[in-house]
């Protein structure tokens, strides 16, 4: 399963790529290429993994990626049964700031633009407050050519520079997107391997030997390119599912189904790993949110 790196295919004609997809899931292997990528998801629901860290998304999301960073668009295990009838849509687009477009962002007028992407290495989410104005562009930059295509890029790059609401980066600082394409591969195929199965009871002696690697060496190996142990990411990737059961599912799941459902065998440990990866209580974090909504639909 060779995933890393991705190659681009770039039009001779474009020096930004747009990409409209409708497929039944996202692209289920972890991949990296030298563009930057933002992506709006129009359709569809599941797990972003983005260098050593994961972000649940649902419509309407936009995420920034930076060039080089590992990233998965992880659909929600429904949307592989069967008999689904689901699907997901996502407009992308990618430009190479070294690429086809250097000669623009070598011009001096560009500083601050240039700075700000590298601020940024790594990329981000994109507020909620700027989604609407982000994906206006994001569909201008899709549908133009020629000289309105560069105009666009310009107002777009200038509303990435005066974003209202808070930026939190992907990945921290300190993350390092310099790995090799075999270690890249065993990576992907753990991954892989911990979403596919996550809400059953997997070991790990189950993920090394996905990886072909003695436990001890594993955990090194997913410590170093991860910054986690195999049970901390286990436990964030089922409190994510968890989230996503408590906030949308079937009239909201209760708290022991969203557990059970999430691969966790004993509510009591369900409730501590919950509050020390989310900071409160799987209760809490339900009334919190619908108190969050109800004031924002009052206010609107």
């Amino acid at each position: 399963m060779k995933v890393l790196p991705f190659t681009m295919l770039v039009p001779k004609d474009r020096s930004v790529i747009s990409e409209v997809v409708e497929h039944p899931h996202f692209y289920q292997y972890l991949h990296r290429h030298i563009e930057w990528q933002i992506t709006w998801v129009q359709q569809g629901s599941g797990t972003l993994i983005a260098g050593s860290n994961m972000y649940p998304f649902s419509p309407g999301d936009i995420f920034l990626i930076g060039p080089n960073l590992p990233h998965l668009f992880k659909s929600n295990p429904e949307y592989f049964e069967k008999d689904s009838t689901l699907t997901i849509k996502a407009c992308s687009l990618y430009f190479n700031p070294s690429g086809a477009l250097g000669p623009l962002f070598d011009l001096p007028e560009m500083l601050t633009a240039k700075s700000f992407l590298q601020q940024h290495k790594h990329g981000f989410k994109i507020p909620f407050l700027d989604q609407r104005s982000i994906s206006a562009l994001m569909l201008k930059l899709a549908g133009s050519s020629g000289k309105l295509l560069l105009h666009y890029m310009m107002e777009f790059l200038d509303a990435l520079q005066s974003l209202e609401g808070t930026i939190d980066p992907l990945c921290s600082a300190m993350y390092t997107t310099d790995i090799s394409e075999t270690e890249g591969r065993k990576l992907s195929e753990t991954l892989s391997f911990i979403m596919a199965n996550y809400n059953n009871q997997i070991t790990l002696e189950d993920a090394a030997n996905v990886a072909n690697m003695t436990p001890q060496a594993f955990c090194r190996y997913f410590k170093k390119h991860t910054g986690h142990t195999f049970v901390s990411f286990l436990n964030e990737v089922r409190i994510n599912d968890a989230c996503k059961s408590l906030l949308y599912g079937n009239s909201a799941d209760c708290i022991s189904g969203a557990a059970y459902k999430a691969g966790f065998n004993s509510i009591t440990n369900f409730n501590r790993v919950f509050k020390n990866i989310i900071g409160k209580s799987p209760r809490l974090y339900v009334e919190t949110y619908h108190n969050i909504s109800s004031t924002a639909a009052m206010a609107g």
